[in-house]
């Protein structure tokens, strides 16, 4: 397929425009990250020095105090460490050249090339101590970035994570913690460069003033360099973060057992692989981009620092050869400017890194900050302990972005508990929408949602979940063993045999567990080597095993027997009404409507809005939506079958 030019200047695939419906890219402009890039100047990485080794050393401290204060102690030590050598070493250059007896002079510079040879020793040790505590630091950094991501992200309201801003976030915050990993090395080479240059610095100082700021010069062009490369890898990176998803997606589907079997019957194969290719070289021809304008840079700091070093070093001949510095001297200041050099070249270039890696840890504050703002709110009124009904009252809620069409438009119900209500509609009537609301996974816009008389949005939220159990049409299947995903129902709650039992009865789950290979301890994951895989039938009864084990007060069960023969479909209706009797409440979604005729209370659904409410035989006798629905299904058991037409 062809390609056209977007409007960035980044090249836009077919395959972007034909499976994604359009380029994926970010559009970074001066809006989320203006802040970011406007801070990408050297000044500003200087002044923000301090604060990101703060942000660095509180990292490491939470993580490990003990190899934090190894870290930081080694590397000042170590910056001591060559300021002592070096003027141990001048010391020794001016007893080497001064005096006619080379055997007097050696004599004279013992002690200092001693204290040389004692510092080299120290700083070793330094070092071994600084690789070893960062080592073990590192990892533990990481690992607790992450689990402050993973927890912020857990505990956020799910109209977040079906949000596009803050999924975009999630997608890139979860680089901060290896960027927070990184710091901990950077920042200590960082701390080490600063003393080593204060050092060379003072000893060029000394030795004549003009010196300093030619070794400056000597630097700028490198740390332009390296700027500037920062900001378009982490602009790039920004950007392109969806795009990287998309292909890494496709690659996936390649492997993913759900869609191997159509990938070989329909040969999907060829096709995929056709678009990863395209949307891989797209990818590539960004990074072309960027390599390519990296070396145009660098060959441009390369000139000027060429440039500031040829100059430096004719201001050290002139020098000398003006009298103006001795013969010593002059060594002495040749190493104090290689060694202020190479300091200030790598203060620079950790800076540039420091700050660059800072930029993707500011990325996981945001985060911190927005999960933190977005999250499901703690504490609340209690609920009534032995509630009799849930009561919506003018109810409306609509998804973001579909403001127009209101997934329910002002409803207005009631669900006696102990009951068991059903929800009937046709597609994008609203049923599922309901009962997230009902379970708290969503508040409304506008209306109240009362258990008996307190507001769901005003009360706590834990506590109200901990009263439902839901069987969602989609549930998850997660890759653990069957008793995993049993006892997943209630985790917080102690795992037991009795308990497991009994679920696995309530939802008539028992000959599924007998046929695994190892029973509960059977791991349903394909994809892993043991692994065992359930039909959907099967995961359904595990599913309502699930819900049963949580021991919810209310039990929302979603399209129950959508993947169950007619007979399987008669015991599990049998297992729900058994768990009503016993004075659970069960909300009933499903299409088959001969299913909900023992249903106490039936409402039905039409765009959103409630347009039914009654037993099922009032209903039907009432002659609207549901007898018409119900007739439709009949017709499909009724209807004569066309005689065959003869041979």
């Amino acid at each position: 397929m062809g390609e056209k030019r977007e409007a960035g200047g980044s090249e836009v695939s077919g395959s972007e425009q034909l499976l994604f419906g359009g380029p994926l890219r970010y559009d970074m402009g001066w809006n989320e990250h203006a802040e970011a890039f406007l801070e990408l100047s050297f000044r500003a990485m200087v002044v923000r020095l301090p604060g990101m080794l703060a942000s660095s050393l509180r990292l490491a401290r939470r993580a490990d105090p003990r190899a934090a204060r190894v870290v930081l102690a080694t590397e000042l030590a170590r910056g001591v460490t060559q300021a002592v050598s070096l003027l141990a070493v001048n010391s020794a250059l001016g007893k080497l050249l001064a005096g006619p007896d080379i055997a007097q002079r050696l004599r004279a510079a013992a002690p200092a090339l001693a204290v040389v040879a004692a510092v080299m020793l120290v700083a070793a040790l330094l070092r071994a101590a600084s690789t070893y505590a960062t080592g073990r630091l590192e990892p533990k950094v990481e690992r607790v970035a992450t689990e402050l991501y993973l927890e912020r992200a857990a505990n956020v309201e799910l109209a977040a994570i079906e949000d596009h801003a803050f999924h975009k976030l999630l997608d890139t915050a979860q680089y901060g913690a290896r960027s927070a990993r990184g710091m901990i090395s950077i920042g200590a080479r960082v701390v080490n460069a600063v003393i080593s240059l204060i050092a060379a610095a003072g000893v060029l100082t000394v030795l004549h003033p003009a010196l300093l700021p030619l070794l400056v010069t000597m630097t700028l062009p490198s740390a332009w360099g390296a700027l500037v490369n920062a900001r378009r890898r982490y602009e790039s990176f920004h950007t392109w973060v969806q795009h990287a998803r998309a292909g890494h997606l496709i690659g996936n589907l390649l492997t993913e057992p759900a869609a191997a079997p159509e990938i070989r019957v329909h040969g999907v194969g060829p096709f995929l692989l056709r678009h990863f290719r395209a949307m891989s070289e797209t990818a590539e021809a960004e990074q072309a981009r960027l390599s390519r304008l990296a070396a145009r840079t660098g060959l441009v700091a390369a000139a000027w620092t060429g440039l500031a070093t040829v100059a430096t070093y004719a201001t050290l001949g002139a020098l000398l050869l003006g009298g103006a510095m001795a013969l010593s001297v002059a060594g002495t200041a040749v190493i104090a400017i290689r060694t202020g050099s190479a300091s200030l070249d790598t203060l620079v270039l950790e800076i540039n890194e420091l700050h660059e890696e800072a930029l993707f840890v500011g990325d996981l504050q945001r985060l911190y900050t927005e999960a933190a703002e977005r999250a499901i709110p703690a504490g609340g009124l209690p609920l009534p302990e032995e509630p009799r009904e849930i009561r919506f009252e003018n109810v409306t809620f609509g998804y973001p972005g579909e403001a127009s069409h209101p997934a329910l438009d002002d409803v207005s119900l009631t669900l006696p508990l102990g009951r068991i209500i059903a929800l009937v509609g046709e597609n994008g009537s609203g049923k599922t929408t309901l009962v997230k609301l009902l379970a708290g996974l969503y508040t409304p816009d506008r209306g109240r949602i009362l258990w008996d008389g307190v507001d769901a949005a005003s009360a706590d939220r834990r506590l109200l979940a901990e009263r439902v159990a839901m069987v969602a049409q989609d549930f998850k299947r997660w890759p653990f063993t069957a008793r995993v995903n049993v006892a997943v129902g209630r985790s917080s709650a102690p795992l037991t045999e009795e308990r497991l039992t009994a679920s696995i009865a309530e939802a008539g789950a028992e000959e599924v567990v007998a046929d695994l290979p190892r029973g509960l301890d059977t791991l349903l994951a394909r994809n892993f080597s043991g692994g065992h895989e359930l039909s959907g039938g099967q995961w359904q009864r595990l599913g309502i095993a699930r819900a049963a084990y949580r021991r919810g007060r209310i039990l929302i069960v979603d399209e129950p027997t959508a993947a169950l023969d007619a007979r399987a479909e008669l015991e599990v209706f049998d297992k729900i009404r058994a768990l009503a009797g016993s004075g659970q409440t069960v909300v009933l979604i499903t299409h088959r409507l001969a299913s909900v005729r023992h249903a106490d209370l039936v409402h039905v659904l039409e765009h959103g809005r409630l347009v039914e409410s009654g037993t099922p035989e009032e209903l039907l006798a009432r002659g609207g939506v549901y007898a018409e629905l119900y007739a439709l299904q009949a017709e499909q058991f009724t209807a004569k079958v066309p005689a065959p037409k003869p041979a």
